[in-house]
């Protein structure tokens, strides 16, 4: 009788780190974020994070920080309507000026299943009283060798980095 060995399956993963700049303005409020992939046809395959003003009821009884998602215009128009926010492990706070990271595993909520192709990481951010700003990285998927695509925004967002792993 022989025993099998089983080697475990890896599935690829991916990791963004976001930097929000610190900006000199007189009424400076954190912007709203929204991270997702899109498929070639600009369809969302997945919404990956989604930062906002998430105070509770009793602090915000009109669920006043919702209201303002749909200033994410094109995260809002993909497919952020259709989100019944909170969702666990998407949704979160805004947060402050500096970088942040976030990792995902293929397959586990929330990164989808991504069939092999051409798809865009995107992330938005709003900010009241500021601007608005969209900034996209190009990648295939499933990588075939690590990489870390970059992009910058120009005013509401900084360095946004992709990395990706096999």
């Amino acid at each position: 009788m022989s025993a099998l060995l089983a080697t475990p399956a890896f599935a690829a993963s991916l990791a963004v780190n976001i930097e929000i700049p610190r900006l000199n303005a007189s009424e400076y409020h954190r912007p709203y974020v929204a991270t997702w992939i899109e498929r070639a046809d600009n369809t969302v395959a997945g919404t990956l994070a989604v930062w906002y003003d998430v105070r509770t009821k009793t602090n915000n009884p009109e669920g006043e920080g919702t209201k303002w998602l749909k200033d994410m215009r094109q995260w809002w128009r993909r497919g952020g309507r259709e989100l019944a926010v909170p969702v666990d492990g998407v949704t979160g706070a805004t947060k402050p000026a500096g970088k942040h990271q976030l990792s995902f595993n293929e397959g586990t909520a929330p990164m989808p299943k991504l069939a092999p192709g051409a798809y865009k990481l995107v992330v938005e951010a709003a900010r009241e009283v500021g601007g608005r700003e969209v900034v996209s990285i190009p990648f295939q998927w499933p990588p075939t060798a690590a990489a870390q695509p970059t992009a910058a925004g120009k005013e509401e967002l900084g360095e946004i980095k992709l990395e990706l792993k096999p």
